[in-house]
């Protein structure tokens, strides 16, 4: 059995209440009885993408569990990669991947520098199926990023969610070892398909969006964070579970 917990869009810029929020989901996460075998964060980790923000976020996210990051549309990958991974500053995609408890995690940048939207890049298309190619045989893969490639009926957000979708889908579909895809950007939690396979979105730390059919204004402050469980049995059957962090 695989446990791992899903949170994201932190968005630490300096102030109180950001770094607040995150301490509080990740004080929840550390003081749990027994160890999970993996924390992500899929991105908007920093909301400016400053050096100072990624070194508040190094404090913040340190964790007895093993935390795997990757970059949202906040984020500056200079910047990120300096702090958040001791490399040198570059431009290029940010794509990891990682090993835990026997799953595969391909965290890939779905980000595009200086906008909003998102992409996977042909070379990270690239590097995506080298990793899944390697990973057959190996155990159940977990693809994770930013940016939903699918509308969630959330028009500001899927007017920036990932594009050119169709080549993801074509990977996916040709490599059943990928159990979901994981991904943040849109402020609340969600959960839907891609290509067959489950994608869940988990809800935000430092903020939520309201639904359309929703009263008030489209990003509700006041709500508490949240982060999700995503369980994966012996049997492949992935099950995911909702904390508000109060």
């Amino acid at each position: 059995m695989i446990t791992l917990a899903h949170l994201s869009d932190l968005h630490l810029d300096g102030s109180e209440r950001s770094a607040d929020r995150a301490a509080r989901a990740m004080a929840y996460l550390n003081d749990l009885p027994q160890p999970l075998d993996a924390v992500l964060v899929t991105g908007d980790i920093a909301d400016h993408g400053r050096t100072d923000e990624y070194e508040e976020a190094h404090k913040v996210l340190s964790s007895p569990h093993p935390v795997f990051t990757c970059p949202g549309n906040h984020d500056v990958r200079s910047a990120y990669r300096r702090v958040l991974l001791g490399q040198d500053g570059s431009e290029a995609p940010i794509n990891q991947v990682h090993r835990a408890a026997g799953a595969t995690f391909a965290l890939c940048d779905s980000t595009i520098p200086g906008q909003d939207d998102g992409l996977l890049s042909e070379e990270t298309i690239a590097w995506l199926e080298t990793v899944l190619g390697e990973a057959r045989g190996e155990g159940p893969v977990f693809i994770c990023f930013h940016h939903p490639p699918v509308t969630l009926g959330m028009p500001f957000v899927d007017s920036i969610r990932q594009r050119g979708e169709q080549r993801l889908a074509d990977l996916v579909v040709r490599h059943p070892h990928v159990v979901a895809l994981l991904c943040g950007h849109a402020h609340t939690a969600a959960a839907t398909t891609f290509a067959g396979r489950p994608l869940l979105v988990a809800p935000g730390i430092v903020s939520t969006a309201k639904l359309p059919w929703e009263r008030g204004d489209f990003v509700d402050l006041r709500l508490p964070p949240a982060v999700a469980f995503h369980i994966l049995d012996d049997d492949l059957r992935l099950t995911t579970h909702y904390r508000v962090i109060v």
